[in-house]
């Protein structure tokens, strides 16, 4: 009987990919506090609201999807109890995004170009906006919803790569540069 409920609920056939995406979102979290110790040896120019701006949300974005994953993951007797859930995974993604586009806007140290307002910004947003739709038609809609909302687990977690990426490329240009401005 147990094996029959599992394979009528359309959250089985994505246990795999959650498992997978899931541990990605928890390795790349890790590997985020790596490239933040970088950034302070580097001991690179800016402070707490660069680092609000576009660290911290980098960690936010996988730790979304994570949870994302663990929410999708989990025994559920109904969806709509797992699309209320994500509702409000949803609903507080965007308005962090928006937070962080009022941090970004706000830093002084780093004049974020039309690629950074996409990434750091815009995808973020879309991204979050998606989940919370998706979450909202969850139960009436299981099948468009859980195809939404696996793009945007990895709309945020390739968001977070390349942020991350883009980061420790930063952080190491301007290191050697100020490496040879001192003549080293």
């Amino acid at each position: 009987m147990i094996m029959e409920e599992a394979a009528l609920s359309p959250l089985a056939r994505w246990e795999s990919f959650y498992v997978i995406v899931g541990s990605s979102a928890g390795a790349l979290t890790g590997l985020q506090f790596v490239v933040i110790a970088l950034v302070a040896e580097a001991q690179s120019a800016g402070g707490m609201l660069e680092i609000r701006a576009f660290g911290t949300p980098t960690v936010v974005h996988f730790c979304a999807v994570l949870l994302v994953s663990a929410v999708l993951s989990a025994p559920w007797q109904a969806l709509s109890n797992a699309g209320f859930v994500l509702e409000a995974c949803g609903a507080a993604g965007v308005a962090y995004a928006i937070v962080v586009i009022r941090h970004a806007r706000r830093q002084t140290s780093y004049a974020p170009d039309a690629e950074d307002w996409f990434w750091y910004a815009g995808l973020p947003l879309v991204g979050y906006a998606g989940l919370l739709a998706a979450a909202i038609l969850l139960a009436w809609h299981p099948t468009a919803s859980l195809f939404v909302i696996a793009t945007t687990s990895l709309l945020l977690l390739f968001v977070g790569i390349h942020n991350a990426w883009d980061t420790v490329t930063y952080i190491a240009v301007e290191h050697r540069q100020k490496r040879r401005e001192k003549g080293h």
